[in-house]
């Protein structure tokens, strides 16, 4: 595995730390704090250290998007698709609506794009300024895999 995937695994399993949170985290995975920090540490001696996946499963199951799987599978070259049975499959109000998920979609794209704008002004993208741009880039997949879904629904229907 490359460093800047093992960098990018290490990002993603702290964005789903933090999206469950650091003491709900703990209680379901059975590790401390500092371990839990260890998993997405760029430390040296850390660089080799990963969540284990019962670990990553469990943490997957109470959060609002599935950060590592997802990481694993673009690493691969692949992509996730949800079941209408999942309960992740449909967030927040759109479902039901494809043009709310349009209008999401331009929404957030209008924002990436804004974020670039910033970033990119001096010529150097800074590291808090790609952090940026990989939360928003990761708010705008979250869009389209509602879009894909409502969009598979329907045409079941």
């Amino acid at each position: 595995m490359t460093e800047t995937a093992k960098g990018y695994l290490k990002r993603h399993t702290e964005r789903l730390i933090k999206d469950v949170g650091y003491a709900a985290a703990c209680d379901l995975t059975g590790r401390s704090k500092a371990t839990l920090g260890r998993y997405f540490s760029e430390a040296d001696e850390h660089a080799d250290r990963f969540m284990p996946v019962d670990a990553v499963a469990a943490l997957e199951a109470e959060s609002s998007f599935p950060h590592v799987t997802a990481a694993l599978a673009e690493l691969n070259g692949g992509q996730l698709s949800y079941g209408a049975d999942k309960r992740n499959a449909m967030r927040g109000d759109n479902h039901g609506n494809v043009n709310a998920n349009v209008i999401a979609l331009s929404q957030r794209f209008a924002t990436l794009m804004g974020e670039y704008q910033i970033s990119i002004e001096d010529g150097v993208i800074s590291i808090n300024e790609a952090r940026r741009l990989l939360e928003e880039t990761l708010e705008l997949q979250k869009v389209l895999i509602e879009m894909k879904l409502r969009l598979e629904a329907d045409s079941r229907s």
